[in-house]
């Protein structure tokens, strides 16, 4: 039997937040940093939420010491207006297929499920808590690990070894995202990537990633089970 670990992106993967997190980053970084500038020309997708913070305000012109010394409360604000905003009824949502790929993964002795994702912790488990999602994913490798994505799927491995004594490596790592960074961060590992263009990121621009599957979408309940299976 094939073992595989199972790691899923979170916003454009499983779930569609409404702009929830992006709302409160904007409402936080202006209460904490002073910060006053659109943030609509920044993509978050596939970006840590502490590369976000970094990224934002190194262009507004602050400096490393400055950002660190306001990253506690910045945090603390932040996850307050996601917790808020994510009350908004039906503003959080699982995308088209999600919930049954993620119920059949589940079910299946052969397959451990765990996240993938640029958010921190707490914030990604008040994303998945209203499409009751988080039930699936008792761990994963999260922004709060670490700044750059391309350090979580050696986590994720090592907690993964963990929790079920077995080790996980190259193409029995499946990782599925939305973005270039979910696609990229897979390679050094030879891990098994699969892109869903279900988020911001454009079929041609994922495709150009050359993942080792692509789908439209996670509604081909059956190709999308052949591909994370091998």
């Amino acid at each position: 039997m094939n073992r595989r670990l199972v790691l899923f992106d979170i916003d454009g993967t499983l779930i569609t937040d409404g702009g929830a997190a992006r709302q409160a980053f904007g409402e936080s970084l202006r209460a904490i940093y002073g910060y006053d500038q659109d943030l609509a020309r920044y993509d978050f997708s596939g970006r840590t939420d502490p590369q976000i913070v970094f990224m934002v305000l190194r262009d507004a012109g602050y400096d490393d010491a400055a950002i660190e010394a306001g990253l506690t409360r910045f945090w603390d604000s932040y996850l307050g207006g996601v917790a808020k905003n994510v009350q908004t009824p039906g503003r959080v949502r699982a995308l088209a297929g999600i919930e049954r790929i993620v119920a059949t993964l589940a079910e299946m002795p052969e397959v451990t499920l765990a996240l993938l994702t640029g958010n921190i912790e707490p914030g990604a488990r008040l994303k998945l808590a209203g499409p009751e999602l988080n039930r699936y994913f008792p761990f994963g490798a999260f922004g709060s690990d670490h700044r750059d994505r391309e350090k979580l799927p050696p986590i994720a491995v090592e907690r993964a070894s963990k929790v079920d004594g077995y080790r996980f490596e190259g193409s029995n790592v499946v990782i599925i995202g939305d973005s270039i960074y979910d696609v990229r961060c897979g390679a050094p590992y030879d891990a098994t990537t699969i892109a869903v263009a279900s988020g911001k990121t454009s079929a041609d621009t994922l495709r150009a990633e050359n993942p080792t599957h692509f789908f439209p979408s996670a509604e081909d309940h059956d190709a999308l089970l052949a591909a994370i299976l091998g």
